[in-house]
């Protein structure tokens, strides 16, 4: 299996500290996720940020889903 990217590294920490800002854990984001229609599972979302390997249009789901309206690409 190939390694991460540092792009894609970044990326999945970038979601993965919103989700954690917003209190929600990937079980809540699964149910965030089905309200505005994308089914997803739990182990798959897991496994997408655990890999670092996920569409733009998933990420911007996310985002929507939890309600973040602005990303921080630096702390």
């Amino acid at each position: 299996m190939p390694e991460k990217t540092d792009w894609e590294a970044r990326v999945a920490n970038m979601l993965k500290a919103e989700l954690k800002r917003k209190g929600v854990t990937y079980a809540g984001l699964v149910d965030k996720l089905a309200e505005i229609g994308v089914e997803e599972k739990e182990v798959n979302v897991r496994n997408k940020l655990a890999r670092g390997k996920f569409s733009a249009a998933f990420m911007v789901a996310c985002l929507e889903a939890i309600g973040c309206q602005t990303l921080r690409f630096q702390e």
